[in-house]
């Protein structure tokens, strides 16, 4: 039974590294990248669907990012969306598809984006840590139950450390590698 509590929780803290990295993925960092659209909601016949079911993606010189939504009617509702987003990027419609410059980030806007980076390394960190404090409920309750030794529990305790350690690990190691892709020229 202990097993399979650390194993649910070791997938709990996967998913939520997994998230952290999902979001860093977001933040701009001077270059075009299909991320930094992809999920923006679109108002698409009365419901919010993400740009990536809309439109496809490609990426033809560093700072330009091209947009070809599949159905055409929809190109003023991609770009209203991109506009309200707040990513601060003015589109430039041709009839066929939408192009998105990107304009070199100033030193001001990059400590921003660290800072964002950073809360949400800590939003991470949370998450793994209410996984690790779930399993050890779990854990806690088997032992009351009488399913399994103080021992036991006590073994299981810290193999949940030691995966907390290593997802807050992995989050920092995501972290420093985003901040340092940030603050580069």
């Amino acid at each position: 039974m202990a097993s399979m509590v650390i194993d649910d929780t070791r997938e709990r803290m996967s998913r939520a590294v997994e998230r952290a990295r999902s979001e860093f993925s977001s933040i701009r960092t001077g270059r075009a990248a299909p991320a930094l659209v992809e999920k923006i909601p679109v108002e698409y016949y009365g419901s919010d669907v993400p740009l990536q079911q809309l439109a496809g993606f490609s990426v033809p010189e560093a700072r330009m990012l091209v947009i070809s939504p599949f159905d055409k009617g929809a190109m003023a509702a991609i770009e209203k969306a991109i506009r309200q987003s707040d990513l601060g990027l003015n589109p430039s419609n041709d009839g066929i598809n939408i192009r998105l410059s990107f304009p070199p980030l100033t030193a001001e806007r990059r400590k921003e984006y660290v800072r964002i980076v950073k809360a949400m390394a800590e939003e991470g960190r949370v998450a793994v840590r209410n996984a690790r404090r779930s399993g050890r409920h779990d854990l806690e309750a088997l032992e009351k139950d009488g399913e399994m030794s103080e021992d036991e529990l006590t073994r299981a305790e810290k193999e949940l450390d030691k995966l907390t350690q290593s997802a807050e690990a992995e989050i920092d190691a995501a972290l420093a590698h985003k901040e340092q892709e940030l603050l580069e020229d």
